[in-house]
């Protein structure tokens, strides 16, 4: 359970300015339903040149949800160039703070109020060549860039909690690991993953434990990020049989999750004939 400040509490059960802004003068979208994390920021000027108005639409957890209504609140009377000096630390602080693994969320804010406020100016954003880093959750090296140096992050682990890139099959580490070293001028060595040896013929008991094992140390902790988890119900054979929980149970992209993510763990770790089902 995430230990969530009262105020966080108080924006997730009672958010602020939810909706959209008809006709707006600014508009801003980011994240995706299919990556479990979409923002929708919309706000409209007064004849000062200060936003007036803010709503946002949400998909995600209590603390995206939280952090777009706070995100509102900090906007609101500003001008465009005081709300662009808007951090994500600056959303969490105004909650209280937000658990370290939650972080990403006051990010998704902050891009999208920086999408906003082009988008209002009539600017195109992204102009510069980018290249996407995380394919499992579509973030680009320019993104983890600016994480990086904004909140002062120096591990793969604090890139996910902030932008969620490598939170997924993991493929995308050793570019994260690289783009850390550009941007503090280090030179680090990308340590080896030790992984349970292959290639031969595991005993019923061998072949459980090892899913077992990936299942606790390759796959959950990824899944428990965003609030969701995984049950093991049954081993036959080569088949897996599990059930999805917490958010995963509801989540719109579960089937990608489970065959693009959990089978492709599995046929890593243990054996390349595994399938994994859900229980019916």
């Amino acid at each position: 359970m995430w230990d969530y400040t009262e105020k966080v509490k108080d924006h997730f059960v009672n958010p602020r300015n939810v909706g959209e802004i008809d006709d707006p003068d600014g508009i801003g979208e980011v994240g995706s339903l299919a990556c479990g994390d979409a923002l929708r920021l919309s706000f409209k000027l007064d004849e000062d040149r200060r936003i007036n108005d803010v709503k946002f639409k949400t998909f995600g957890c209590a603390s995206a949800i939280a952090s777009s209504s706070a995100l509102t609140e900090l906007v609101k009377g500003k001008t465009l160039e005081q709300a662009e000096k808007i951090t994500n630390n600056d959303i969490a602080k105004y909650l209280g703070g937000l658990p370290e693994e939650k972080m990403h969320c006051s990010v998704m804010g902050r891009e999208a109020l920086a999408a906003a406020i082009a988008n209002c100016r009539g600017e195109e954003r992204e102009k510069e060549e980018f290249e996407i880093v995380c394919n499992c959750f579509g973030i680009s090296d320019r993104e983890i860039e600016r994480a990086v140096k904004e909140n002062n992050l120096h591990t793969v682990e604090q890139v996910t909690h902030y932008t969620k890139a490598g939170g997924g099959c993991e493929g995308c580490h050793p570019k994260i690991r690289d783009i850390i070293a550009k941007v503090w001028g280090e030179k680090e060595e990308t340590p080896v993953l030790a992984k349970p040896a292959k290639g031969k013929k595991l005993t019923n008991i061998q072949r459980m434990r090892l899913i077992e094992e990936t299942l606790e140390r390759e796959i959950k902790p990824a899944l428990r990020q965003d609030g969701g988890d995984l049950e093991l119900i049954d081993i036959e054979g080569s088949r897996v049989i599990v059930a999805l929980r917490g958010t995963c149970s509801f989540c719109p992209s579960a089937d990608f999750t489970l065959k693009q993510y959990v089978e492709a763990k599995l046929k890593e770790f243990v054996t390349d004939d595994i399938t994994v089902e859900v229980e019916e």
